[in-house]
């Protein structure tokens, strides 16, 4: 597989209040994941801005107008979401890498992207910026994608909260799957299973919400029972991580117990879809992961399993509990008149 990486060192320019966990900390890891790459002799780039244009086919012009102008301010958009003189000029780039993974696997200049980014974006809603999202990154990629003519795209977003603003943008577009295991109830309050989309877009959103202290095993069991089946009848085009490493062990934001290896897996299961169905192509978009050591080791390893490795096998430790066993249910009892599962 052809493998790309897409960074800036300006994400390091988004500067959040003291002892915000979206911290520019977390920039400086990705930059030193980024270089290692380098010198190894891999590709990386950097992105372009996104333009208004791409960013209007996800967010009001309202939404927009608001976000242009904190340019050269610190604001306070809500009790979580803060800018820095620059994080408009951040945000756009953030969008705007998100779209060169699309466009990179349009030209075929590569087969796997991963754009390491900040701010995150699955947060953003239409109308609105909150969880330490300004613009919805994945959404406006995979929005990019439609417009060139894909049909049919897949956003899997493991991270721990919920992406309630990347369901909301397309929860009546059946051309886009938005497929979601997250912690519940927590944060930011959405995701209930019985929340399957809209209209042309009913059963197009899957929620798999499951029980704080979700293990290994859990994500394995929801992977393989719902997941990856659901993925398969749906035939993508193009699959599209939203990739919050939150759910770590380690992470002090949430209570899950998914190890480094357990992310490589759920990682290496998207893969093998992506080869089932669109020619290996993935696109990765970088979303949570507060503790340095866990998100270090994460991007690492995901971008090892883009590269063709084989994903380590999990510790017994992290087996599977009755809470994959509930979330199952939920989902079939929510979804069982839209995929066989």
């Amino acid at each position: 597989m052809s493998v790309a990486l897409i960074f800036s060192p300006q994400f390091l320019n988004h500067r959040t209040p003291p002892g915000h966990p979206e911290r520019v900390e977390r920039g400086e890891v990705m930059q030193k994941v980024v270089d290692a790459w380098k010198q190894r002799g891999g590709v990386a780039q950097e992105p372009r801005p996104a333009t208004r244009v791409e960013l209007g086919r996800v967010h009001s012009d309202r939404h927009l107008a608001i976000i242009d102008q904190t340019a050269g301010r610190a604001v306070s958009l809500d009790p979580d979401t803060a800018t820095s003189p620059e994080s408009r000029d951040v945000a756009l780039l953030a969008a705007g890498a998100a779209i060169g993974g699309v466009e990179a696997m349009v030209q075929s200049r590569a087969t796997r992207v991963m754009a390491l980014v900040r701010p995150p974006g699955h947060h953003a809603e239409r109308e609105r910026a909150m969880g330490f999202c300004l613009y919805n990154n994945v959404a406006v990629a995979a929005a990019h994608a439609l417009t060139l003519g894909m049909e049919r795209v897949v956003i899997i977003d493991y991270d721990v909260h919920h992406g309630n603003g990347t369901q909301w943008i397309f929860y009546e577009d059946p051309r886009v799957l938005y497929i979601s295991t997250h912690q519940y109830p927590f944060y930011p309050g959405t995701g209930a299973a019985e929340d399957v989309g809209r209209g042309r877009g009913a059963g197009f959103t899957l929620n798999v919400p499951m029980e704080a202290g979700a293990t290994d095993g859990d994500y394995q069991n929801v992977f393989t029972a719902l997941v990856i089946p659901v993925i398969d009848q749906f035939r993508p085009e193009l699959v599209m991580i939203s990739a919050g490493f939150d759910a770590h062990e380690r992470d002090p934001l949430a209570r899950m117990r998914v190890s480094t290896p357990g992310y490589a897996m759920l990682t290496k299961s998207l893969c093998d879809a992506s080869d089932r169905h669109c020619h290996g192509r993935v696109v990765a978009v970088t979303e949570g992961g507060y503790d340095l050591t866990a998100l270090k080791a994460c991007l690492e390893s995901t971008i090892s399993v883009f590269d063709g490795a084989a994903a380590p096998q999990t510790s017994d430790l992290l087996g599977p509990s009755t809470r994959s066993k509930t979330a199952i249910a939920a989902v079939r009892a929510a979804q069982g008149n839209y995929w066989k599962i």
